[in-house]
């Protein structure tokens, strides 16, 4: 983890209250593992706590990073009003990301994701793909007017969009759309990301499957595993132990590790 001040290179609203966000800098070098997020400053002397923003997309070539973030406070509002040039205060990259080393090209493997959860899907899909693997991506989305970056995950492999209103795709959660897909493949790998509810279901599904992962999202102060915000109960196990910290032993656990 390091810190630096990067440089905005561009920013456009991709939908209602989501935002693309570019940056550059020398720590781009150190972002190789897709999950892992960095942790903002907002530029508010009144605003003290950064905000943890997952990597939606790594250019090690032009050092450059991609964030996808949603307006929820004054720390969001005023990331939004950031233009090319700004400077921004980032630590990182932090948290453990999806373990990806074991993937091949013989492997099909399910991307589940929904709403915010959906950025560092993104990510992880371009370096499946580069291993040569069968990515079916599943998005789940609020309405239309809220989907974003559907054509990017198209220009990857196959999408399965789903809407809570029934506006665009398969109406109603993105379990309706895996119980038609687990018919037709059965996935070697399972990656996951979004809210409770989604993540419930994919643990659901895959609670005892080697190689199912999710992504949890939790409020965070540190981002270092310092201040115990962020923690997430464990499963019984033969350890012991009870919890673990989102922010730096996650954000992403093994299915059946965790308790949602």
């Amino acid at each position: 983890m390091k810190q630096e001040m990067m440089t905005v290179v561009s920013q456009i609203q991709l939908a209602p209250n989501i935002y693309e966000l570019v940056l550059t800098g020398e720590l781009v070098k150190e972002m190789k593992v897709p999950g892992q997020f960095i942790h903002i400053k907002v530029p508010r002397a009144d605003l003290l706590l950064r905000r943890p923003i997952s990597l939606a997309k790594i250019n090690l070539e032009k050092a450059e990073c991609t964030i996808i973030y949603r307006v929820e406070g004054a720390g969001t509002a005023d990331f939004s009003q950031l233009t090319t040039g700004d400077l921004l205060d980032v630590m990182g990259p932090l948290g453990n990301g999806f373990p990806i080393t074991d993937i091949s090209s013989e492997d099909i493997v399910f991307i589940i994701g929904g709403g915010i959860g959906v950025p560092p899907l993104y990510e992880l899909s371009r370096q499946l793909k580069k291993r040569g693997a069968k990515v079916v991506h599943i998005l789940g989305f609020a309405k239309q007017e809220v989907i974003f970056y559907e054509e990017a995950f198209k220009a990857l492999d196959e999408v399965h969009i789903s809407t809570d209103d029934g506006s665009y795709g398969t109406q109603g959660h993105v379990g309706n759309v895996l119980d038609r897909l687990l018919k037709e493949y059965q996935p070697t790998a399972v990656y996951s990301c979004g809210s409770n509810g989604l993540l419930k279901t994919v643990e659901a599904n895959f609670h005892d499957h080697p190689r199912a992962y999710l992504s949890l999202e939790a409020r965070m102060a540190c981002g270092m595993g310092a201040c115990y915000a962020c923690v997430c109960h464990l499963q019984a196990d033969e350890t012991g132990k009870e919890s673990k910290k989102v922010c730096d032993e996650g954000p992403v656990f093994a299915t059946g590790e965790v308790r949602l």
